[in-house]
Parts: structure tokens; sequence; C-alpha cells
């Protein structure tokens, strides 16, 4: 059996939720009475289904998680983890402009774990590739909570967040 990491690392910006939330949606967000998530317009924000549950599962396990996220709407970002109930999850938010080796240089600073002992999941094959130079590790070159098909870990039978989702056996 692999070893846990010590620290799982997500990008938001499609991969938590579908959309860019510098360009796509208007902050400020709210939740409805209804409780959905909603911006300034009334556009109905969603998450990816199976986020919650991941992020359930890695705590479950004891793995940490931070976010890394290069988005310029840091307080958008912010107020989308608190509305989705997201925080309780995040031990570390890495969240403004920049390049990603710098989040997960900060990450490495504020909790001593050793980058190759840290799994990243991230949208953007440039990002991966960066931080890969680091020695940080993104299952199968990258791990995306897409619900298309084609995009799916889940459907990968050798995917550790598939491994996360389900648990042991």
């Amino acid at each position: 059996m692999t070893p846990l990491p010590k620290l799982a690392v997500f990008d938001l910006d499609y991969t938590l939720w579908p959309f860019w939330v510098d360009t796509h949606v208007d902050p400020p967000f709210h939740k409805s009475s209804d409780g959905t998530v909603r911006d300034r317009r009334g556009q109905n924000i969603r998450l990816y289904p199976e986020v919650p549950e991941v992020l359930e599962r890695l705590q479950n396990l004891g793995v940490p998680v931070a976010a890394a996220s290069r988005t310029g709407e840091t307080e958008g970002a912010n107020q989308l983890l608190e509305l989705f109930g997201l925080v309780k999850y995040f031990v570390h938010r890495e969240i403004y402009p920049g390049s990603k080796v710098t989040h997960f240089e900060r990450l490495h600073h504020k909790t001593g774990v050793p980058f190759s002992q840290m799994v990243f999941f991230d949208d953007e094959k440039r990002n991966i590739i960066d931080v890969g130079k680091l020695g940080t590790e993104s299952p199968l070159g990258g791990c995306y909570l897409r619900s298309h098909p084609e995009w799916n870990e889940f459907a990968n039978t050798n995917s550790r967040i598939r491994d996360i989702r389900k648990g042991p056996g």
C-alpha cells in the first residue's frame, strides 16, 4: 500500500469548482434561504459533486489539506470556501496571484512537510509541471475533481484520489 501524503494541496478554480472565480462569476457571494450559493447577479454557484466527500475522506485519514490558488479574486475565493463549508478542511490557504512554486515554498515553510510528501491536485498542466520540479507528486500527471467522464479520475482504477474517496477495500 502506498503511504498517504503528509499534505494534500488543491487548486480551486476548475479543480474544486467549475469556473474561474475572477472571471466567470460576480462576487460578492451569498447563501440563499434555500441553502444554495449565489453570486451578486443571483447565478447559482456549485462545487464539483465529489469535492466534499474527498475532503472529508482526507480529513478522516488524517491528511492535512491546503489550498494553492493563483486567483486575483482572493476575497471571493475565500468567501466561497466559507459559504460551501469547506474552510474546516483547509489547514493552510495560499490564495493570491503568482507562481504556484511560491505557494508551495510557503506551505513547506509553514508545515515543514517535504515537497516529496505532498500531493497536488490542479487542472493546469503548467502548474503541475512547475510544482513537480520541486518533487511534489501529482497523481497521473494531475488529478481533476470533474464530473466530465473523460476527466474523471474516479473512473480510473489506478487513481489515488479514487482510493481516497472509496476508502480501504
